[in-house]
């Protein structure tokens, strides 16, 4: 395959395969490596892509992987309170009642840390991305019966938990 046909077929998912890593990794720096990853990949197995019959779909699955394999190498942790998260506070509030919210962050943020990770995933992605159901069985390849299933599981165990923290279960 030349690179105009390379071009021609592959580059038109670029805005699409952009947004998928971006919505995965949550870093702009990190998507847009990813990114460049996959099509140089791409671009190496160039003479052998002949026979996928959607370009486009096979795209989505290696963003998704390449997502995928950097989150598990990556040592992210979700114990740290983001400043955003943690300055989103009321008016008024004293300073301990402050100190009480970034603690509930924190402990929320561990629970979802201890859920599986395709529950994790897609409880993020809806929750916390906005993403529709359709958006969210691209990028994942789940159903939207899948989808749904989890984020009730997602859901379920977070109100146990936090119903346990606090007292309330």
């Amino acid at each position: 395959m030349d690179a105009e046909s390379f071009k021609r077929r592959f580059l038109p998912f670029h805005a699409k395969l952009f947004r998928i890593a971006y919505i995965l990794v949550e870093n702009k720096e990190d998507a847009e490596d990813i990114l460049q990853d996959v099509y140089f990949k791409l671009w190496t197995k160039r003479d052998e892509l002949d026979v996928v019959k959607s370009p486009e779909a096979f795209c989505v699955t290696l963003v998704k992987n390449a997502c995928l394999d950097f989150m598990r190498s990556a040592s992210r942790s979700c114990d740290t309170v983001d400043a955003s998260e943690a300055n989103v506070l009321a008016a008024g509030t004293t300073p301990e009642r402050e100190t009480e919210m970034q603690d509930e962050i924190r402990q929320v943020q561990k629970l979802i840390s201890r859920l599986p990770e395709n529950q994790k995933q897609v409880l993020r992605l809806r929750s916390m991305d906005d993403c529709t159901m359709d958006e969210i069985e691209q990028i994942t390849g789940l159903t939207a019966v899948n989808i749904r299933v989890l984020l009730t599981r997602a859901r379920k165990t977070l109100r146990e938990q936090i119903g346990i923290l606090y007292g309330k279960g």
